[in-house]
């Protein structure tokens, strides 16, 4: 709103306003936190009311700041010390992900506000718990009344914690903090109350100290601690069985759909999972840890009571290992959560693509140690070369070619009002349209099987990663892919408002890739597709 008090103000009281404020914000943009200089800087400042006058600021000195006009302008707050707060979040999220190249987490935001130092000291009996933050010179022993969940038969307390007695659990909960956290902020900054708390666990050991791990509720706290908040309240469970809270958040987020998980967290607390079971039996049978010396199905008989969700398990396990793999090009331009419109690819539709296509979905005979020290065991060898294959479909189709800044929005219909898009761009948003690559991917495996069968090695077509690729295989997928990029359909803007106009089906591409027309009519290929010849160099 339009300051009536900066209105009356002479060009020299305003450069002497802006000094002052200068002055008072130690050179620095209220909003950022960057460095002004008030020579270099001067034409690109902002004077803005910190707490607006719509919202019960004042319109005089005292409640004005100097920000950078572009901060100041895309600020996702009118209250400057929010849009601050917010700013602050934003910051830790590109550090991350330009040094880690990942998103933040709880654990993150603890250790920039000197959080996750102290383990609990504790004492406990069947009805109370007591504790003492002598280790942040609070020495009164805190006495609390122990609850017991009559269902489940685990024990609780109430409490609120001191930052720096509170941990992130990255097992049971790997989440990242998504943008949403923006939302917390501006929630709980106005003063609402936080409704469900942040739920954490301890376990007794012999020296009575245990970490406070929290698994639920991290956004929460996350968008407190942001805000200047130093006591965490939670619902801590005492000596859980640990492997109950993974299975129950992960039914949160799939069977129940409390959670909004994206796919890749639920595939890995499937992995997590799976990998326990592996424990548990090696221990229940006393095996050594390095004894893999059983299979799939091993392991699925001896769980009989969790047969289907182990089976799940397993086919998490490599799925998150495709996914989580860092020479996993692909992965770049995939998005997880599957809303934003940056990216071309969702998480989803590498689901139903490469890990429906290529992942063999029934349980081995074979051991787990089965050709392990030759680097050829069957799931070991199915990861590494569908991270091969997604890596050169990277290489030929995104790499270089997708432009994030452009995105996925609206392409088609910028086409079709003739605004000037990358070629390049356009081809790989279009191939990776879901329907779209669901028809063309099923061609690589044509091409393997074709070729095992060419060189007459029996194969059992379900397992087809299992089975090591030649140079010459790797060649000929590459090669496809290449040369099936060239098509110029692709590119074709004239099949815009009709072939890539609207939303279509797999049967929809295949009939065009088998006859070079849409089922409508439209030319689209000069000729049917023939894999032989896009084989070729």
């Amino acid at each position: 709103m339009a300051s009536i008090y900066l209105n009356k103000l002479s060009k020299e009281e305003r450069k002497k306003l802006i000094t002052e404020l200068h002055s008072i914000q130690n050179g620095e943009c209220f909003i950022t936190g960057d460095p002004i200089d008030l020579d270099l800087h001067y034409n690109n400042l902002d004077i803005d009311h910190v707490i607006p006058t719509k919202l019960g600021g004042k319109d005089e000195k005292s409640n004005f700041a100097l920000t950078f006009a572009a901060a100041n302008r895309s600020k996702q707050a009118s209250d400057l010390n929010l849009a601050r707060k917010i700013h602050d979040y934003i910051k830790i999220q590109e550090r991350i992900k330009n040094n880690e190249d990942r998103s933040p987490n709880l654990r993150d935001i603890l250790l920039l506000n000197s959080g996750s130092k102290f383990n609990l000291k504790f004492r406990l009996n069947e009805k109370f718990i007591e504790y003492s933050l002598s280790d942040i010179g609070n020495t009164e022993v805190i006495k609390l009344p122990v609850y017991e969940d009559k269902l489940s038969g685990q024990k609780y307390f109430f409490t609120s914690l001191p930052n720096e007695y509170i941990f992130h659990d990255e097992v049971i909960n790997p989440r990242s903090i998504g943008a949403n956290i923006t939302k917390l902020i501006s929630e709980f900054y106005e003063g609402n109350p936080q409704l469900h708390i942040s739920l954490g666990w301890i376990k007794s050991n012999s020296d009575g100290f245990s970490k406070v791990k929290i698994f639920d509720g991290q956004h929460k706290a996350a968008a407190q601690i942001l805000l200047g908040v130093k006591n965490i309240p939670v619902r801590i469970f005492i000596n859980p069985d640990v492997d109950k809270l993974i299975k129950t958040n992960f039914r949160a987020g799939t069977v129940l759909r409390q959670v909004a998980f994206d796919k890749s967290v639920q595939r890995h607390l499937g992995s997590t999972l799976y990998y326990d079971r592996v424990e548990r039996y090696q221990k229940d049978l006393g095996l050594p840890e390095d004894n893999l010396d059983f299979s799939e199905r091993t392991l699925v008989n001896y769980f009989k009571g969790e047969s289907r969700e182990l089976k799940r398990y397993i086919l998490d396990a490599v799925r998150h290992k495709v996914t989580q793999n860092p020479e996993n090009k692909l992965m770049d331009y995939v998005d997880m959560g599957g809303r934003a419109k940056e990216k071309p690819l969702s998480y989803s539709t590498i689901d139903k693509t490469f890990y429906s296509f290529f992942i063999y979905s029934d349980l081995l005979e074979t051991p787990l140690s089965f050709k392990f020290d030759e680097g050829k065991n069957p799931r070991t060898l199915e990861a590494d070369q569908l991270i091969k294959l997604m890596t050169i479909i990277a290489e030929e189709i995104f790499i270089d070619k997708f432009d994030f800044e452009i995105g996925t929005n609206q392409i088609e219909s910028k086409i079709q009002k003739d605004e000037a898009l990358p070629p390049d761009h356009v081809r790989a948003f279009r191939m990776s349209k879901e329907e779209v690559m669901y028809a063309w991917l099923k061609y690589i495996g044509q091409i393997i099987r074709s070729h095992f069968l060419a060189t007459g090695i029996p194969i059992d077509e379900d397992k087809l990663f299992h089975y090591e690729f030649s140079d010459v295989l790797w060649k000929n997928i590459r090669n496809f892919v290449k040369n099936f990029a060239e098509l110029p359909l692709w590119k074709n803007n004239t099949l815009s408002s009709t072939v890539f106009g609207g939303k279509q089906n797999a049967s929809y591409w295949q009939n065009i890739f088998l006859t070079g027309n849409s089922p409508q009519g439209v030319k689209v290929l000069a000729e049917p597709i023939n894999l032989m010849e896009l084989q070729k160099d």
